[in-house]
């Protein structure tokens, strides 16, 4: 067959900074994601499409599970149903032993439509209307309150009805990370978060059980976790002392790292992550040497999202067209647009070929299909010359992909889960004009159309 043909072009060659890594290591195309075809999934169920390992969920869990549990006694997750509240996802999780952490009234509906006892959902977020924490009290659900007017509201939701919450304070402080995230919950070093304690102490409808904070996403600081650790246990001991009040879990939240790349930071994610062993020796070694007897040892629970999906989820696509820019750069065109790819804005995924391919790479800039010049996905990647009909892998996209997505110009893909005998299994369909325009209405004056 006769090779296709490129037309020379001449570039400017910047080396750049040597680094300590060497030479670059050769690309080896993507074929296969847990032994099925790259290719027999796309002919099958279309392109792009969002493609899940079962397998790697439940390793990635347990991996998450046996760092913590070997270092204490008294460990609880509860599955982060905003990273990827797919039902089929949710429930991998809710097997392995996770509870439910929801942020708003849709995910607390999902949270109990995929058998999640009551009791056994954490409801954070700052927007928890009436009728939601009405039925987060009458399912005993553990409200995580995140400012003064909620509280208010649930104290006369409650008067005179006899039923009482199980309540939760969020509390935002000062780790040494910047910028702080103060923007949820009570202040740790203001007083505000021990003002919240002592009003709910008083009151005879609530009942406080913990204390959680979610310190910031992404951190690459395990010494953070340390210092949050250290400053609950403070308000834990506090609260005890003043008020007879034992608080019985503490909830450091989310943010621990996955493998992906941020953009603008020179070295590979995978180098420079902390691993689970990591965080959990940060988090324990505070909560143990404060000096709790045994048996008032807290319940330790996390919300770990992002760092248990991402490396689970594929996004496969197909090259719709190469072409050159005015400033002669390769321009590559994708049918995967920000859209669906989200993270992109600020992660540099991994995409690998899904085929074989020469040798000869050159940087290129990957664009996505939207009618929009913010859809890049990559600015700037080498990769070997891609022509339309070639197909690409995406690289962990597990996490926030498929709960920020949008349907914009495009329509959104199906999704498939891999389960653990190999076997495909759609999870969600992709989008018809149909499932689109069956939630319009159209006025009947609007609906003759005679051009």
């Amino acid at each position: 067959m006769k090779p296709d043909y490129e037309r020379p072009v001449i570039q400017k060659l910047n080396a750049g900074l040597l680094n300590k890594f060497g030479s670059r290591s050769l690309q080896q195309p993507v074929k296969e994601i847990e032994g099925v075809p790259v290719s027999s999934l796309m002919e099958q169920h279309g392109s792009p499409l969002f493609v899940l390992s079962e397998r790697t969920i439940r390793q990635t869990y347990r991996r998450a599970l046996r760092a913590f549990t070997m270092r204490y006694p008294k460990v609880q997750f509860a599955w982060s149903y905003k990273t990827n509240y797919l039902d089929a996802i949710c429930n991998i999780f809710h097997q392995e032993g996770s509870w439910a952490e929801v942020v708003s009234g849709f995910e607390y509906q999902k949270a109990i439509r995929n058998g999640v006892p009551g009791n056994l959902i954490l409801f954070n977020g700052p927007d928890k209307s009436t009728e939601d924490l009405r039925l987060a009290v009458d399912n005993r659900s553990l409200i995580h309150l995140d400012h003064f007017d909620e509280l208010y509201t649930l104290i006369e939701m409650l008067e005179g009805t006899g039923k009482r919450a199980r309540v939760a304070i969020r509390v935002n402080m000062d780790t040494g990370v910047y910028p702080q995230w103060d923007r949820f919950g009570f202040n740790y070093e203001s007083g505000e978060a021990w003002n919240a304690i002592m009003k709910i102490v008083t009151q005879p409808n609530l009942e406080l059980e913990g204390l959680h904070c979610h310190i910031g996403t992404y951190m690459l600081t395990p010494s953070a976790y340390a210092t949050a650790a250290q400053k609950l246990c403070q308000l834990m001991q506090t609260t005890a002392g003043k008020t007879g009040v034992r608080v019985k879990y503490l909830d450091m939240g989310g943010g621990f790292c996955s493998s992906n790349t941020l953009k603008g930071t020179y070295l590979q994610g995978a180098d420079v992550i902390p691993s689970f062993d990591d965080y959990a020796e940060a988090i324990v070694s505070s909560i143990m040497q404060f000096g709790f007897r045994p048996e008032e040892l807290p319940l330790l629970i996390l919300e770990t999202g992002r760092a248990l999906i991402d490396e689970a989820g594929y996004l496969l696509g197909t090259v719709l067209a190469s072409k050159r820019l005015s400033d002669g750069r390769r321009s590559t065109i994708l049918d995967i647009g920000v859209n669906i790819l989200f993270t992109s804005f600020w992660y540099n995924h991994r995409i690998s070929p899904a085929q074989e391919f020469t040798q000869h790479n050159e940087e290129m800039a990957l664009y996505g299909p939207l009618c929009m010049n913010i859809d890049c996905i990559r600015e700037s990647v080498s990769l070997p010359l891609l022509k339309k009909g070639d197909r690409v892998v995406v690289h962990e996209v597990g996490a926030y992909n498929m709960t920020q997505w949008m349907q914009f110009i495009t329509l959104r893909p199906a999704v498939v889960l891999i389960d653990t005998s190999g076997s495909v299994q759609t999870i969600r369909k992709k989008e018809t004009l149909e499932s689109i325009t069956s939630q319009e209405i159209v006025p009947d004056h609007l609906k003759a159309c005679k051009l």
